[in-house]
């Protein structure tokens, strides 16, 4: 029989049924019904073309063939679970990978790093710079951050609020400072020419302080610089549709290893 036949799901009541012999008492370790493992069962017959149970009046009692093949199948079972522990030893792993744009690690997240490293000495991290279309598999990643309207088709929580700031020098000018997230209109048909146009939002707050002039970014990015006294806000938070959203496929986002990252990283 081929790997792709096999009768996993029969096969695993037969081994409870057979452990137990009882169908009710593995109908209980498998949670479902009594009826369930029968027809289980019965299917299980009709494919192998043997009985495997026959009812006498001392209870339950395995057939030849049956009891034929159930130390190798228990073999088998315990091979899958050793399998399925190795494919798992990464959730224990100490090591991280994320992707994460330059300037939100520099403004944000390297320090909330270092808090998590200092109660966890063995951790390692491995940040690689990332955009929304970065391929998880690809780049064997755990997590990434991202400037989005949301998780998308990933699991996700938002990192603080949706929010853009405008700021600048103490004693900077009002000239304008555009990156590709956020450029700056007087009125919806009148768009004032940059003093500056840069890559990022981390580039256009290094400008904004060396005094080129204003510039708006993810409220996030600045809280240490207006904190400072580096920059002042020329206006308050303003909601904005995007925000930074920390994201991983399921299966990376219900590993241990990163269920513990994410609360640390969320728990403010």
């Amino acid at each position: 029989m081929k790997r792709t036949h096999l009768p996993l799901n029969g096969l695993r009541v037969l081994d409870a049924a057979a452990r137990h012999l009882s169908f009710t008492r593995a109908a209980d370790e498998l949670a479902v019904t009594p009826a369930a493992v029968g027809q289980q069962i019965r299917a299980l017959e009709d494919m192998l073309g043997v009985v495997l149970f026959r009812r006498t009046p001392k209870g339950l009692e395995l057939t030849d063939e049956a009891a034929a093949g159930l130390d190798s199948l228990r073999s088998g079972f315990l091979q899958f679970e050793d399998a399925v522990e190795a494919m798992q030893a990464s959730q224990s792993s100490h090591n991280f990978t994320i992707a994460v744009p330059r300037d939100f690690a520099e403004k944000w997240l390297h320090k909330r790093l270092a808090a998590f490293a200092a109660d966890n000495p063995n951790v390692r991290f491995s940040l690689v710079s990332g955009d929304s279309d970065i391929d998880f598999t690809e780049a064997n990643l755990d997590l990434a951050f991202r400037l989005a309207d949301g998780p998308g088709d990933l699991e996700g929580v938002p990192i603080g609020p949706a929010e853009f700031m405008t700021v600048a020098a103490p004693d900077g000018p009002e000239d304008w400072i555009s990156w590709p997230g956020c450029s700056f209109r007087k009125s919806e048909d009148e768009k004032e020419e940059p003093v500056m146009q840069v890559a990022d939002a981390g580039l256009a707050l290094q400008a904004a302080i060396a005094g080129f002039g204003q510039c708006s970014v993810p409220a996030l990015l600045v809280e240490d610089d207006v904190a400072k006294g580096r920059l002042k806000a020329v206006t308050g938070g303003c909601k904005s549709t995007r925000g930074y959203w920390l994201v991983a496929p399921t299966p990376q986002w219900r590993q241990k290893k990163v269920k513990a990252l994410v609360a640390a990283l969320t728990a403010e």
